[in-house]
């Protein structure tokens, strides 16, 4: 490949709004044509959904929680200098590096990710490979932080809410790493 780039050359990436539809003009899977959901109709949903599955007052305690924790991780920095190139056998792995290396958390759901990414190694051909060898170090380093960058900002503290409330133990995906901020 002679056009390959380096990955140490900084990219910037520029999306056209005029190839992709505008949010109102997106339709959510599983809805009937031409009938969208709004944000109101998915958060009142999901509320419903919470309360209905456990007491009011602990899905109310959850969802407090849940915005207290996605505030937190909005005001942590994504660090902009990396430095190193760190050696990984698994997303798990790196991800714990990571923390060690930045000495901050990642969010919920990104950690939630890595656990799914290796999962989705188990029975493949290179299962037993370092996943260094596969994955250029420093392009895993970086779509960590890009995904955790849309976690920080983006997610909803509803949504990760009612994932929790699913999920008995997911303080296990919860980093108890707290930075200066």
């Amino acid at each position: 490949m002679s056009n390959a780039m380096q990955w140490s050359e900084q990219v910037d990436v520029i999306s056209s709004d005029e190839s992709s539809p505008s949010d109102s003009e997106i339709e959510v899977c599983g809805s009937h044509p031409g009938k969208q959901l709004s944000t109101n109709n998915v958060v009142n949903q999901s509320l419903q959904d919470m309360t209905s599955e456990g007491s009011a007052a602990s899905s109310g305690a959850l969802i407090k929680r849940a915005e207290l924790y996605q505030e937190y991780m909005k005001q942590i920095p994504i660090p902009t200098h990396r430095g190193s190139l760190i050696p990984f056998t698994s997303w798990m792995g790196l991800g714990k590096s990571i923390k060690q290396m930045y000495g901050q958390p990642l969010h919920y759901l990104t950690n939630v990710q890595l656990k799914q990414w290796d999962q989705l190694r188990i029975g493949s051909e290179d299962e037993d490979r370092p996943l260094d060898t596969i994955v250029h170090p420093s392009k895993a380093e970086a779509t960590i932080w890009l995904l955790e960058e849309v976690h920080r900002r983006t997610a909803s503290n509803y949504h990760i809410a009612k994932l929790w409330l699913s999920d008995p133990m997911h303080h296990a995906f919860v980093d108890s790493i707290f930075p200066q901020l």
